[in-house]
């Protein structure tokens, strides 16, 4: 989780990128949750709370905050801090496989409000409600009925679903996606970006070459070329 904002900001600085990719480590887990037992120890008093609860926002807000768009790519058990890294980045791709649960209330744990909006933003009042009080398992087709996946694969394809969407994101316009992104951050007032700074985004696309590129790749009716200025 310390580790995640640096490589996130890497990333996103590297112009040969279009588009970031978080997945888990192997086929059991995208996120397993962090490790309960060391919360006796690490998590005892307010101060160790508060510098715990710091770390994990930030890395929540490294998908948010990157200008590029980040897909979670997600398979298997997607659980607790899992289930938030999940929650903030852009869009979420699971396997038939997968398994979520937010067990806040069965650790007896505060969570962030801003995690907590997070989710309201994400799948609605009711469903955050449900899945918060329960602390129940739930899986990958009411994942989707909730819109906390905007799809579903099964497993064996799920690599080629996220890594073909990505493609096509990168076969578009960058300024594009980055002022788009900027905008629904501004509207669910996430990342510290304000109204105005959206709309100087989707001016900078419309006085942009790629712009200019766009309109005549139409006009040729070829694809078009973008570098992102």
């Amino acid at each position: 989780m310390a580790r995640l904002p640096l490589r996130i900001a890497q990333l996103d600085a590297d112009r040969s990128v279009h588009a970031i990719v978080l997945a888990g480590d192997g086929d059991k887990a995208f996120v397993s949750g962090a490790d309960i037992s060391q919360f006796g120890v690490e998590r005892t008093d307010a101060a160790s709370q508060q510098a715990y609860g710091d770390l994990v926002e930030a890395a929540y807000l490294a998908p948010v905050r990157a200008g590029k768009p980040v897909i979670a790519q997600i398979r298997g058990i997607c659980m607790g801090g899992g289930l938030g890294l999940a929650a903030a980045c852009d869009i979420r791709i699971c396997s038939e496989d997968a398994r979520f649960r937010m067990p806040a209330a069965r650790l007896g744990l505060g969570y962030n409000p801003a995690g907590v909006n997070r989710f309201v933003a994400l799948i609605g009042v009711q469903n955050t409600y449900d899945i918060f009080y329960s602390a129940r398992i739930f899986d990958a087709a009411e994942a989707l009925r909730m819109g906390f996946v905007s799809r579903v694969v099964p497993a064996a394809q799920l690599r080629d679903e996220v890594h073909a969407l990505a493609g096509t994101i990168g076969e578009n316009a960058p300024l594009t996606a980055r002022a788009v992104k900027l905008s629904i951050n501004a509207c669910l007032g996430e990342g510290g970006v304000d109204s105005e700074a959206a709309q100087a985004a989707a001016d900078a696309c419309n006085a942009s070459e790629d712009y200019r590129e766009g309109v005549r790749a139409f006009g040729q009716k070829r694809r078009p070329v973008f570098n992102g200025r």
